[in-house]
């Protein structure tokens, strides 16, 4: 189970009248293994994590010291304790998110955004697994999602299981019916704005078998 933080789905639940039995619940392992080895069929590594632990020490220890790293929003990233890693400057990477938010000339600091969907490793969290092998995500503008087709050198998402369904559209459900009424709740509270369903990328295929690499936690993470 992650730790739960302030925006945290088991916050925010409590606010919204979500499925959370039907959108966000652990599957058996045959339903886990089937949908990890579909996922592995369309080109994309996944390595099973037995918890947030392990999924941060698995980060650690696959990208190099000294490599350039950007992540999207991610409440499981948070949950895992990636966030508060990278503040605490704990690390040997080089942190675009510390440069972005640093620059104060709002011209640059949107070229800085723009030229860190390419970086040599991009973080991300998942809205939707398909049991077909599928990932889903969407985001409001793009910055979350603009590095997953191309633009990364190296993607590594982070999910918990609770987010595989059975097909592709009810991966699509999921992010209308479940993740979306969730990120507009944090978004209001955070930003004191409305989130947006604005833009949408399907991993389907890959065709570099060493660019991106799911972690797959067992257990319920995120949203």
């Amino acid at each position: 189970m992650a730790i739960p933080t302030r925006y945290s789905a088991v916050k925010l639940r409590a606010e919204l009248d979500v499925d959370a039995a039907k959108w966000s619940r652990v599957p058996e392992e045959p339903i886990i293994a089937s949908a990890t080895g579909a996922i592995e069929a369309r080109g994309i590594k996944v390595l099973r994590q037995k918890d947030g632990v392990q999924a941060l020490a698995k980060i650690k220890e696959l990208i190099p010291p000294g490599a350039e790293v950007m992540n999207g929003s991610s409440t499981t990233l948070i949950e895992i304790g990636y966030q508060q890693l990278l503040e605490s400057g704990k690390h040997e990477w080089k942190d675009l998110h510390k440069a972005i938010t640093s620059e104060n000339n709002a011209f640059a600091r949107n070229e800085l955004r723009r030229k860190s969907v390419a970086s040599e490793y991009f973080l991300s969290g998942v809205n939707a697994i398909a049991m077909t092998g599928e990932l889903v995500s969407c985001d409001k503008t793009g910055s979350r999602v603009g590095a997953w087709p191309f633009a990364a050198r190296r993607l590594l998402l982070v999910s918990g299981v609770n987010k595989i369904v059975p097909t592709l559209q009810d991966a699509l459900t999921r992010v209308r019916d479940y993740v979306y009424p969730l990120e507009n709740l944090r978004s209001m509270k955070v930003y004191g704005v409305p989130s947006q369903i604005g833009k949408c990328v399907i991993l389907a295929n890959e065709l570099d078998a060493n660019r991106i690499t799911l972690l797959l936690i067992d257990g319920d993470y995120g949203y």
